[in-house]
C-alpha cells in the first residue's frame, strides 16, 4: 500500500490570535485542512483537520494524539461541518488542548472505514512528534461506533477510548479490555438507544476491562456529548492515560 499526502494549504506558520497559536499563515485558522490519499487498489482520500498545541513548535518534546470521529450528520466534502461538535468546535471557539488533535471527515453515505482511520493514525505518527504511549480515540454517535470499532480492531494502539452515544459488537469487547475506556450516553437518547452503550460496558466489565460509564438522566442525543466534552474531568482523566 502506498500512502501519499496532499496538503490543501502549502504552509503552516504561527500567528497571533489571543496569544500565539499554530495556524495557517493566510487564513489564521487554528485547524489546518489536509488530506490523506491511499492507493490500495482503490483511490481513497480522507480529508481531515489538524490541530497542533500552542507549544508544539517551541520544543522537541513528543505529544499525545487525539483522534476525533464525528457523527453521521457531518459526513460529506466540507471540513467546516466537522467543526459543528466536539473538540473541533471547541478549538474553533478558542479552546487549547495539550494534544495533537486530528479530526477526519467521513465521506457522504458511508460509515467510518477502520482501515483508513488506521492508515491516517500511522501517517500522523510517522510525520509528527507523537508519543506512541498516549494515543486516544473519541467519537460521538456514528463516531462512537467508530471509536468502539477502531479500539477493538487495534487495541494495542490506544492508551484510552471515549465512545459517546455509540455502540458496537459486545462479543468483541474483550479485545479492548486493556484499554481504559470512559463511555457516555444520554438516558433520553432516541437516536441511539442507551442500551447500545450499556451492552458494551457490560461486556467490557465481564471481560475484566477498565471501564467507566456516565449516563446523563435528562440528556438526549446531542446533550450527551455536550455534557461529556464540557466536563473538565474528562480531559484531566484523558491526559493521565498512558500505555505501559
Amino acid at each position: 500500500m502506498v500512502i501519499t499526502r496532499s496538503l490543501f494549504l502549502s504552509a503552516v506558520m504561527c500567528c497571533l490570535l489571543w496569544n500565539v497559536q499554530p495556524c495557517d499563515a493566510q487564513t489564521g485558522e487554528r485547524q489546518i485542512a489536509q488530506s490523506l490519499v491511499i492507493e490500495n487498489g482503490e483511490h481513497t482520500e480522507m480529508k481531515y483537520l489538524k490541530y497542533l498545541p500552542p507549544a508544539y513548535d517551541s520544543n522537541e518534546e513528543k505529544w499525545p494524539l487525539l483522534l476525533f470521529l464525528h457523527g453521521a450528520g457531518e459526513r460529506g466534502n466540507d471540513l467546516e461541518m466537522v467543526k459543528v461538535h466536539g473538540p473541533p468546535k471547541m478549538i474553533a471557539q478558542g479552546r487549547d488542548f495539550p494534544f495533537v488533535v486530528i479530526s477526519p471527515q467521513c465521506p457522504e453515505d458511508v460509515w467510518w472505514s477502520i482501515e483508513t482511520l488506521h492508515a491516517l493514525i500511522n501517517e500522523i505518527v510517522e510525520t509528527h512528534r507523537i508519543d506512541r504511549s498516549r494515543i486516544y480515540v473519541t467519537g460521538l454517535s456514528m463516531g462512537g461506533y467508530g471509536s468502539w470499532g477502531l479500539a477493538g480492531t487495534y487495541p494495542g494502539l490506544f492508551a484510552a477510548a471515549v465512545p459517546i452515544c455509540g455502540g458496537g459488537e459486545p462479543e468483541k469487547a474483550h479485545l479492548m479490555k486493556d484499554i481504559p475506556t470512559w463511555v457516555f450516553h444520554g438516558a433520553k437518547d432516541t437516536a441511539v438507544p442507551l442500551q447500545r452503550s450499556q451492552e458494551m460496558v457490560d461486556a467490557l466489565k465481564a471481560a475484566g476491562g477498565d471501564v467507566r460509564f456516565t449516563v446523563y438522566p435528562e440528556a438526549g442525543h446531542v446533550g450527551a456529548w455536550e455534557n461529556a466534552y464540557g466536563d473538565p474531568e474528562l480531559w484531566e482523566w484523558l491526559a493521565k492515560q498512558r500505555k505501559e
